[in-house]
C-alpha cells in the first residue's frame, strides 16, 4: 500500500461547500478495525445532496462522501475479516458522519461490512449498492406484511431511478405483475425491459377525486413521497401496504385516515441505514437470487471519480436513469 491515495474531499467555508480531489495520507483516515482498498462506490440521491452541500446531509467537514462502497480488505484487527476478503458496505452514516467511499481507501468498523456474495462481483455490488439493498428491504418488508405474487398488482413509484429500477426488476423476477410509475414517458421501453407489464404516468396517480380510489395495489414500493405516496395510499387494496423509502417528491403527505380505518392499510417506513449485519447478509442473499444479472447491466452507468460532482447535479435534477457506479481508481 502506498503512503498516499486519491480521495474526493468536501470542505465548507462561510456556508459554501466545495469539493476537490486530493492525495492524502492514510493517517487522515478515521478510526476503525478494518482497512479496505476501495474498488467502487455509488452515486445515490443522498450523495448528490452531499456533493451539492444541500439538506445538511454531511454532519462535519472535511468529509469524504460516498454512502456505499465495495472493495478488498487490506488490514484487519477483526476476527470477522482477513486481508484479501472482498466486502461491501452500505449505510451506517458512512459519507455523512464517517468518511465514505469516494477514496481509494476507507477505514471502518467491521460490523458495518458484509462479505461479498460469491455470485456478485465488486462492480455489480455497487450497481446494486444502497439502492438495491433499500429496494430488497422494501420488498421483504412488504412480504412480511402479506404481499404475494398471486395477489393484486405491485406498484413502484419513481421507477426509473436507482431504487425504483431495481425494485421493478426484482418484483418481476419474483412473479409480480409490476406497474411502473414514472414522470419520464421516454423511459417506458427501459422499464418494460426490466419486467414492468404496464407504465403509469405520474398524473394518473395524483390524489384527486376523493379520499379513496379504486382498490388496485397489493403492495407499493414508493421512492418519491409527497403526492405519489398520497395517491398510492388512496388506491391500495384491502390489507395492503406501502413501503416508503424516498422523499424526492416532498416530505409532506396530504392524506386521510380512511385508507387505514376502512381498508386496513399500512405505511411501512424503510430505513436501510442501520440494518444489522445478519439481516444485511440475508438481504444480499435474496438479491443474488432475485435480481437478474441482465438488469444489473441494464441499470448501471460507470463514471470515474472526477465526474462525481458534475453527475450529482444531474441526479438532483432527476436527469439520470438507473444506478451510477463510481470507479474510484479510474
Amino acid at each position: 500500500m502506498t503512503d498516499t491515495f486519491k480521495a474526493l474531499i468536501l470542505n465548507e467555508r462561510d456556508g459554501q461547500v466545495t469539493s476537490s480531489i486530493e492525495q492524502i495520507g492514510r493517517d487522515r483516515l478515521p478510526e476503525g478495525d478494518v482497512l479496505v482498498r476501495v474498488a467502487y462506490s455509488g452515486l445515490n440521491y443522498k450523495d448528490g445532496l452531499a456533493l451539492a452541500g444541500q439538506n445538511k446531509v454531511v454532519r462535519f467537514y472535511p468529509m469524504v462522501p460516498g454512502i456505499d462502497f465495495s472493495g478488498t480488505v487490506e488490514e484487519s484487527s477483526s476476527e470477522q475479516f482477513k486481508p484479501g476478503d472482498q466486502v461491501v458496505l452500505t449505510g451506517w452514516g458512512v459519507g455523512e458522519r464517517h468518511w465514505g467511499g469516494y477514496a481509494q481507501y476507507a477505514r471502518v468498523k467491521s460490523d458495518w461490512l458484509v462479505p461479498l456474495h460469491a455470485d456478485i462481483d465488486l462492480k455489480q455490488a455497487m450497481a446494486i449498492g444502497t439502492a438495491g439493498v433499500t429496494a430488497m428491504l422494501a420488498i421483504i418488508t412488504l412480504e412480511e406484511h402479506g404481499m404475494r405474487p398471486d395477489g393484486h398488482e405491485a406498484l413502484v413509484t419513481g421507477a426509473s431511478g436507482g431504487v425504483g429500477s431495481l425494485a421493478v426488476a426484482m418484483l418481476a423476477r419474483l412473479g409480480y405483475q409490476v406497474v411502473a410509475e414514472t414522470g419520464k414517458p421516454e423511459m417506458s421501453d427501459y422499464l418494460k425491459s426490466l419486467g414492468a407489464h404496464e407504465i403509469l404516468d405520474r398524473a394518473a396517480l395524483a390524489p384527486s377525486g376523493g379520499p379513496l380510489g379504486s382498490a388496485r395495489w397489493g403492495g407499493v414500493v414508493d421512492t418519491v413521497g409527497g403526492e405519489m405516496l398520497a395517491g398510492a395510499l388512496r388506491t391500495l387494496a384491502y390489507g395492503a401496504s406501502v413501503a416508503s423509502c424516498g422523499n424526492a417528491g416532498g416530505f409532506t403527505v396530504n392524506t386521510t385516515v380512511l385508507p387505514f380505518i376502512l381498508r386496513g392499510n399500512n405505511v411501512l417506513g424503510i430505513d436501510s441505514l442501520p440494518v444489522p449485519q445478519a439481516r444485511r447478509i440475508a438481504i444480499w442473499d435474496r438479491i443474488a437470487t432475485d435480481l437478474p444479472r441482465s438488469a444489473i447491466e441494464r441499470t448501471m452507468e460507470v463514471i470515474p471519480l472526477e465526474q462525481a460532482r458534475s453527475k450529482a447535479d444531474q441526479i438532483l435534477a432527476a436527469r439520470t436513469t438507473g444506478h451510477i457506479v463510481v470507479d474510484v481508481n479510474a
